[in-house]
């Protein structure tokens, strides 16, 4: 999963801007991390078109996106043909694909959870239905909302760039006011590309699949273990998922979630000193008699008998 911090490495390093530029006045007493940028004029800075990953991040971001543009996430392509507002969460990865660089246009503002958290802000994130990841997150606007949004985006970057001493308490308003935005806007089917999505489907769980590993320390655990999980994260319904892996793989999701979840057990039965219990209770199950149950069917040995 991408850091704020590599997002500021990835547009510093092909930016004609020098780093510590990119960086907004303050950020460094408060809590967490807030930006804002101007799509244009960051796009402008770069030396070469930038490559924009299909990624998962750490934080969260809102977009005011104009011209062409087209956004991939889970089994979707959402094609933009004029302005669209855009959130975007760590609970999914997403990719952002300009079509015409020469019409493009917009702006962003990212934060990270400790920015935004609700002690702060009075909105609880993980609540917020724009960032959950069953919801749609692309929202096509009209050129007078698109304006009142602007006006938003407008007034923090004069707060960011001003000397108040309550700047980003203000700034906090202001995205809240874009989350409230996006709201109470609903999602539209137009904005839909025609696509076969199997192969993206299966390539996004693959993906999702492989970001969990390698199991690195004991503090570290499973997040995604079942076919619902991974259904879920993707933002599709759990039997579509089997029936693509199944075409594309010839496997269900359940076997490959096992495979590659067997093979990191080995590795850490024979890699590493932890007892069964801590190996177990990283690869997300919480009994020990669930993990030697899996891995005898699995391997017809027993834990024990394999780390001999």
């Amino acid at each position: 999963m991408k850091s704020i911090d590599e997002f500021y490495n990835d547009i510093t390093y092909g930016s004609k801007s020098e780093g510590n530029s990119l960086l907004p006045n303050g950020i460094q007493k408060e809590l967490g991390q807030f930006n804002v940028f101007n799509i244009r004029e960051l796009f402008e800075s770069f030396d070469e078109k930038p490559e924009i990953p299909y990624d998962s991040r750490s934080y969260y971001k809102i977009s005011l996106i104009k011209g062409k543009n087209r956004v991939e996430y889970a089994d979707k392509v959402i094609c933009i043909e004029k302005n669209a507002l855009l959130f975007t969460t760590p609970k999914i990865p997403y990719h952002y694909v300009p079509q015409d660089l020469n019409k493009l246009a917009g702006q962003f503002c990212v934060f990270t959870t400790a920015f935004f958290m609700k002690e702060k802000s009075g909105i609880d994130l993980d609540n917020v239905s724009v960032f959950q990841p069953e919801e749609h997150p692309v929202f096509e606007i009209t050129d007078e909302e698109a304006g009142q949004i602007e006006l938003i985006f407008n007034k923090i970057h004069v707060e960011i760039n001003s000397s108040y001493t309550f700047k980003y308490d203000l700034i906090r308003n202001y995205v809240a006011e874009l989350i409230h935005f996006g709201q109470k806007l609903q999602p539209s089917a137009t904005l839909y590309c025609k696509h076969n999505s199997a192969a993206r489907v299966a390539s996004l769980f693959l993906e999702l699949l492989e970001r969990q590993y390698p199991i690195d320390s004991m503090r570290q655990r499973l997040e995604l273990k079942t076919a619902k999980d991974f259904a879920d994260r993707l933002s599709i319904h759990v039997n579509h998922l089997n029936k693509v892996l199944r075409e594309t793989t010839g496997k269900t999701t359940t076997e490959l979630i096992s495979n590659r979840l067997i093979n990191e057990a080995k590795i850490l039965l024979k890699e590493t000193d932890w007892n069964i219990s801590e190996v177990a209770y990283s690869l997300g199950f919480d009994e020990l008699s669930h993990f030697s149950h899996f891995f005898k069917k699995q391997t017809s040995l027993t834990a024990l008998a394999f780390r001999k």
